[in-house]
């Protein structure tokens, strides 16, 4: 595709710190374009209101942004049912509304639940809480020597004991896709529930959940175009139907009496309270903008980009990368520079107009199991260049003649 998307992309062509940005930390949060700032601000300048609420127009119009965003969004998952997608304010909260509503009411002494040691910790402090409440078992898979998840320890690990596999699609610290359809088949042969933490696959790559064969699946918005504070959770009609509310409160209701209360149908069962309409609106425009560029091309651009920053730094010797021999790897680069502090590097980068995140990345298990505290991470997404990756190279290139290590 011959497209400068950085006309699209207004902050991508500010300065910071007197320099051009090279902003390459999209595995956090992504930059929003004119059409989704456009139809969020039409949203509230022109059919703001409260769905569901009221049969006026204005209420009218909101309810139906707020339920084609639905239609959007399943169709963009493949989803048997809109019924099956919940809107939530990040994977986050869809994580833990998993965790609440089915883990806490499903598990028991005996069971286990098998976790990666690549989760983010919004997949892995729920299943915690959920172990340590019911007296059920938290198991971990480990990683093999390339990054991956190892095979044996699938193989040991995942039992008949297992309810609950839940696994990150993509590892924002490492960038290795998972083969989530295959381990969902395991887990099923099980009886097992497969829950996938999204969040840096949907942005990325084709996600069909009946073809994955996933029972829930969650990502958030601010990932892959949207504004921040909406979110998705998809689960199988069948179970969801099954599990108590999370929240309690309006429109989640079918009858409120004095002691006792019926439940709305799905959706609206797990959507208490006034929604984040401008936010559905937004992640549907976003949809469609990301399905404009084509998920091939996205993958096209963030390949050719993941690869070009390991050969360039895999050439300084000073540099240390993690997870970069596999080939099922995309969209980042997770690195340290010997004898500096990963926040040092992040520091002086930023004063060069580059913009990379340093720390745990919320994943202190896996830091401790690769043997670190913190790293670097250079995350892409489609509208990054070349050029920023050649920035990000001469400003790494400086880091220890800055600390006086050179």
């Amino acid at each position: 595709m011959d497209k400068n998307f950085l006309n699209d992309f207004p902050i991508l062509r500010s300065e910071m710190n007197g320099h051009p940005l090279a902003y390459l930390d999209n595995g956090a949060t992504t930059q929003k374009p004119h059409s989704v700032v456009r139809e969020i601000c039409g949203y509230y300048g022109g059919c703001n209101a409260n769905p569901h609420r009221g049969v006026y127009e204005l209420s009218v119009k909101a309810t139906k942004v707020y339920e084609d965003a639905r239609r959007k969004v399943a169709q963009f998952l493949n989803a048997k049912s809109t019924r099956e997608i919940i809107f939530t304010k990040n994977a986050t909260e869809s994580l833990n509304l998993i965790a609440y509503s089915y883990g806490l009411n499903n598990l028991r002494g005996g069971d286990e639940i098998l976790i990666t040691i690549a989760e983010h910790h919004s997949n892995l402090v729920p299943w915690q809480r959920v172990a340590q409440v019911t007296g059920a078992k938290l198991n971990y898979i480990y990683l093999a020597a390339d990054g991956n998840l190892s095979a044996e320890d699938i193989d040991k690990k995942l039992s008949k004991h297992t309810k609950i596999l839940a696994v990150t699609q993509i590892s924002n610290v490492l960038g290795l896709v998972n083969d989530v359809k295959k381990l969902a088949a395991r887990a099923h042969e099980v009886g097992a529930v497969i829950v996938v933490d999204g969040a840096q696959s949907v942005p990325h790559i084709p996600v069909d959940v009946q073809d994955l064969d996933a029972d829930f699946l969650a990502f958030s918005g601010h990932k892959m175009l949207s504004p921040m504070g909406i979110g998705v959770l998809y689960g199988k009609k069948k179970i969801l139907e099954e599990m108590p509310p999370f929240l309690s409160g309006g429109d989640m209701i079918e009858y409120v009496e004095e002691q006792a209360t019926t439940f709305a149908e799905l959706p609206q069962k797990f959507e208490a309270g006034t929604q984040n309409v401008g936010g559905a609106a937004g992640l549907s425009a976003a949809i469609d903008y990301l399905q404009g560029v084509g998920f091939a091309e996205i993958e096209r651009i963030e390949r050719d980009l993941t690869n070009y920053t390991i050969a360039e730094l895999k050439k300084i010797p000073y540099v240390e990368l993690y997870g970069c021999d596999a080939e099922n790897k995309i969209g980042l680069v997770t690195f340290n520079v010997k004898d500096v502090h990963p926040h040092d590097v992040a520091t002086i980068l930023d004063a060069q107009g580059v913009a990379i995140r340093a720390g745990h990345h919320c994943a202190q298990p896996l830091m401790k199991f690769l043997g670190q505290n913190s790293t670097c991470r250079a995350s892409f997404y489609f509208y990054n260049t070349r050029r920023d990756v050649e920035r990000l190279i001469e400003a790494v290139q400086k880091v220890r003649g800055v600390m006086r290590l050179a």
